[in-house]
């Protein structure tokens, strides 16, 4: 399948393009992960969300292997061109960790993490 807007995808140095993955309906922002043109076009082709790895240097499918799968709703180019934004139904978790969303660790000032925590504070949702 063709899909002219990929070129005006500007992808890094390393071809590489920030995407931002956000749960459909509650807007809900689940993770950011790294795509390549094949994985942007595969993702566009089959609604199913399919990411870079830059450790294992291959597709990531999401849910390959957890089960937590992303399918596509919609896909959006930011203004600079530079940036995605994928708007899913998640299956599951998001994170590697097991968590619903990447993003649980707060940046507030006074908040320090103990050695070994991985910033989840419940109260905090």
């Amino acid at each position: 399948m063709d899909f002219p807007i990929l070129d005006k995808v500007r992808f890094n140095a390393d071809g590489l393009v920030p995407a931002i993955t956000q749960q459909r309906g509650s807007g809900e922002v689940l993770m950011m992960a790294w795509m390549n043109r094949d994985t942007l076009a595969e993702t566009l082709a089959t609604k199913r969300v399919c990411y870079w790895s830059r450790s294992r240097k291959e597709f990531w499918r999401k849910g390959d292997t957890s089960g937590h799968v992303q399918v596509l709703i919609e896909a959006r180019l930011d203004c600079d061109g530079d940036t995605i934004l994928l708007i899913v139904d998640q299956t599951g978790a998001a994170c590697h960790t097991g968590r619903r969303t990447c993003f649980f660790t707060p940046m507030e000032a006074g908040v320090e993490l103990a050695d070994g925590d991985e910033g989840y504070f419940p109260e905090l949702g």
